[in-house]
């Protein structure tokens, strides 16, 4: 019997409940049914910020911190 899930924000099939929760825990741990998450596709705070530093150039963080700056001193 295939229980129907709600459907997180992407799409991706999530129990409804504790129970239903363990009861896909269990399942993966088994082998009867496949993880599909995708891993590593979330990032710490701490990661997300350095890869944003990273991406940015010298300028664009210039903009952004003197956009905070008018709206923290505004």
């Amino acid at each position: 019997m295939e229980v129907s899930l709600p459907k997180g924000p992407n799409g991706e099939r999530r129990p409804g409940d504790v129970i239903d929760a363990a009861v896909m825990v269990m399942k993966i741990a088994t082998g009867e049914m496949e993880d599909n998450r995708k891993s590593g596709r979330t990032r710490s705070g701490r990661a997300a910020a350095k890869a944003r530093r990273e991406s940015l150039t010298g300028d664009e963080r210039s903009a952004i911190a003197r956009k905070a700056a008018s709206a923290r001193w505004g």
